[in-house]
This record gives structure tokens, C-alpha cells and sequence, in this order.
């Protein structure tokens, strides 16, 4: 079957969209402490870092919600690839070109969320859009593919810091382009289905006025708070707090906090039928609480490293998982809810990390600190459950 008629194809290149996603939002957390020898670059411009990434991709997610579906699908995720690519390289070549390194830093982020943006609006409608059955299995199962594009960069960049030296990342950041550079031209090739197209779409003042939607919104900004809280910090916080070398702290921090949020989402794609979406996203929401006490608050460094795996599992089904119930209870919501709930999204990936940045900095540099005020969210999570299911029952929707 040609790959210009064959859907399996879309999925492949869509998971690889999810791989790009990964190396955009965690090659440069594993450089955090380097940018501060280096460059000499605060812990306060560091999280602004962090912060501006998610805000960028926060601000395309707002502009996309109509201009996605007037340019096009395609159009649209060869575009972010590129932005991805180009910002990307940027990163290892404009802080040495410019007078000022962080000055290039900013910039390069700038592209490269731009990029993750788009693909974060486009690539779940994409496959939801696609003629698969079991939609729930299938969007667990593309998150997962962000974790393992996550344990592949931490990887694949310590193996490469151990043989080469941690100096050399401008080089690496080079490598990491290549691939949203091949996966653009991928993306150009592949059958593309618009949401809008086969389900209709809600207007934007319909979908304000969803009680639901809103819920939705409010569980996505917990998602992503929780997630990225401790994604962001877990190689500083592993090798600062914990007392590990480099090499260690990103394999015990962000690179298994990484395999159990993929392992989390797979187990899931595997068990869906069995296990009812919603009392499984409960679940892990108080075993994500326990984690981020477990991480903060445990005496030995080995049992804090267990609480980063057990926030890892826990906050895997959280982000696929709200997606899932939002396309069954807002069905005609279309590429526009994919949007502004890909904008609560990063919203909360711009305040967890935000939140636990200026907590530490407070607490005059004390990750663990930072790390505990971010416990607000999985709690805030829970509440947001238990609104969704008053809501559905008095619509008398079916179960998810």
C-alpha cells in the first residue's frame, strides 16, 4: 500500500511528532547546571527558560484554534517540524555567535516552542482523525511515545557526554535537528484526515459555555503542572540535591521518570477495556501525591529517587487520558478544543516548573522545597475529577 493512502503511516510519523515534542521539551533541561558553569547563566534566567518555552507554546495554542484548520494539517506540521529544527540548532549555534549567550538561548527556544506549539495542537487531532478503533488505546499509547523520545534524549545525550564531554552539547543539540528535519519532510507524504471534516467542530462561544469543556481545561492545566513540576527539575534536583554526578543524576532523575510515565501510558493502551479511564486517572492522581512527598520529604536519596519513578507512572495517564475523556464528551468539539485544552495544557507545563522554581529560590535554592509546593496540583487534579463526574451524570453520559 502507498504511503500516501496507508494510515499506519500517520501514526508513525505522528509518534515520531511526539519524539520531536520530547527532545524539545527536555534536551535542555539536561544542561540546566551546564548553562550556569559555562555561561554564567542565574537561576532565575534558567526558569525563565523553562517558563518561556511553555508560554510561547501556550501562546501558538491560542492562535491555532481556527488558523490550523484554515492552513491545513499538513501545512501545519511540516511547519513545526522545521520551527522545531531550526530552533534546535540554534541552540548550540547562536549563544556563541551573539554577544550576549543567553540572548541566544531565548531565541532559539522561541523557534523551537513555536514548533512544539503546533504539534502540540495538531498531532492528538491528527490521530484521532484517523480510521482506528479503540481511540482511548490509541491516544495512551502516542503520549507514550513523548516518554520514550524523553528516555531516548536523556540517553542518547549522556552516552554522548560520556564519550565526548559535556562541552561538546552544542554539537549534540545539532544531532537532535535532524530529526524533526526528516520527520517534516515525513509529515509531507502521509494521509491526513481534519477532525473538522469528519465530526464538525463546536464554535468557540459553544465551547466556553460547556460546563464540561471547563473541567476539561482545569484537568489538563493539573496534567501538565504535575508532569512537568518534576520533569523540569529532576536532572538539577538529582544531581544538586541528591549529590550525584551528572551522568547519574540524569539517569535516576528525568531519564526513569521518563520509562515510567511511557510505561504507565502503555500499560494503559494494553488494559483500557478493563479499567475505567476516570477511576484509573483517580488513582494515579493520590499515588502522584504520594510521590512528590516521597520525593521531598523521604530521608534517603534512594527513596526519593523511588518518588520521582512513582510521579512518573502516576502523572502518565493524566495528560492522554483527559484528551480521551474531552473527545467523548464533547464530541463535536474539533481541532478548536484540541487547542485550548493543549493551551490549558501548557499552561500548567509553564507553572509547574515556574511554581517549584521560585518556591526553591525562596527557600534560597532548596529544590526539595520547590519541589513539595508543587503537590498542590495532583491534589487540584482530584477535585477536578470529581466535578467531571457530577457533570457527566447529570448529562447522562456514557462512562469513560
Amino acid at each position: 500500500m502507498s504511503i500516501r493512502t496507508n494510515y499506519a503511516h500517520t501514526l508513525y510519523a505522528s509518534y515520531l511528532g511526539y519524539v520531536t515534542q520530547a527532545i524539545v521539551n527536555n534536551f535542555a533541561p539536561l544542561l540546566f547546571l551546564t548553562f550556569q558553569r559555562q555561561m554564567g547563566v542565574p537561576l532565575e534566567q534558567i526558569t525563565l527558560l523553562v517558563s518561556l518555552n511553555f508560554a510561547v507554546q501556550l501562546m501558538v495554542d491560542a492562535v491555532s484554534t481556527r488558523l490550523v484548520d484554515r492552513l491545513g494539517y499538513r501545512f501545519c506540521a511540516v511547519a513545526a517540524h522545521l520551527l522545531a529544527a531550526v530552533g534546535l540548532a540554534g541552540l548550540g549555534v547562536l549563544p556563541e555567535l551573539l554577544a550576549s549567550p543567553f540572548t541566544g538561548l531565548l531565541i532559539s527556544v522561541v523557534l523551537y516552542a513555536i514548533g512544539g506549539g503546533l504539534l502540540e495542537v495538531l498531532v492528538s487531532p491528527i490521530v484521532e482523525a484517523c480510521p482506528t478503533e479503540k481511540k482511548e488505546a490509541a491516544m495512551s499509547l502516542l503520549h507514550s511515545f513523548y516518554c520514550w523520545g524523553h528516555v531516548f534524549v536523556v540517553l542518547a545525550t549522556t552516552a554522548f557526554f560520556a564519550i565526548f564531554g559535556v562541552e561538546k552539547w552544542p554539537v549534540m543539540a545539532l544531532v537532535w535537528a535532524a530529526l524533526p528535519l526528516c520527520t517534516a519532510f515525513y509529515f509531507s507524504r502521509v494521509p491526513i484526515n481534519s477532525l473538522t471534516e469528519t465530526r464538525g467542530g463546536m464554535s468557540l462561544r459553544a465551547l466556553f459555555k460547556n460546563k464540561l469543556f471547563w473541567v476539561f481545561a482545569l484537568l489538563m492545566v493539573c496534567a501538565g503542572a504535575s508532569e512537568q513540576g518534576m520533569s523540569q527539575w529532576a536532572s538539577a534536583f538529582a544531581e544538586a540535591g541528591l549529590k550525584v554526578s551528572k551522568t547519574v543524576g540524569d539517569l535516576a532523575g528525568p531519564c526513569l521518570f521518563a520509562a515510567m510515565m511511557g510505561l504507565s501510558r502503555v500499560l494503559y493502551a494494553r488494559f483500557s477495556e478493563r479499567l475505567p479511564l476516570g477511576r484509573a486517572m483517580g488513582g494515579c492522581a493520590v499515588s502522584c501525591v504520594t510521590g512528590y512527598l516521597l520525593v521531598t520529604l523521604a530521608p534517603s536519596p534512594l527513596l526519593s529517587l523511588a518518588g520521582c519513578a512513582l510521579v512518573g507512572f502516576s502523572v502518565g495517564i493524566f495528560w492522554p487520558g483527559t484528551f480521551s475523556l474531552a473527545a467523548a464528551g464533547c464530541r463535536m468539539g474539533g481541532t478548536a478544543m484540541f487547542a485550548l485544552l493543549a493551551l490549558a495544557g501548557d499552561l500548567g507545563c509553564a507553572s509547574g516548573p515556574a511554581v517549584v522554581g521560585l518556591a526553591a529560590n525562596a527557600a534560597g535554592g532548596a529544590l526539595r522545597t520547590g519541589l513539595l509546593a508543587a503537590i498542590g496540583f495532583p491534589l487540584l487534579l482530584l477535585v477536578g475529577l470529581w466535578l467531571w463526574r457530577g457533570l457527566r451524570k447529570r448529562a447522562a453520559l456514557p462512562g469513560v
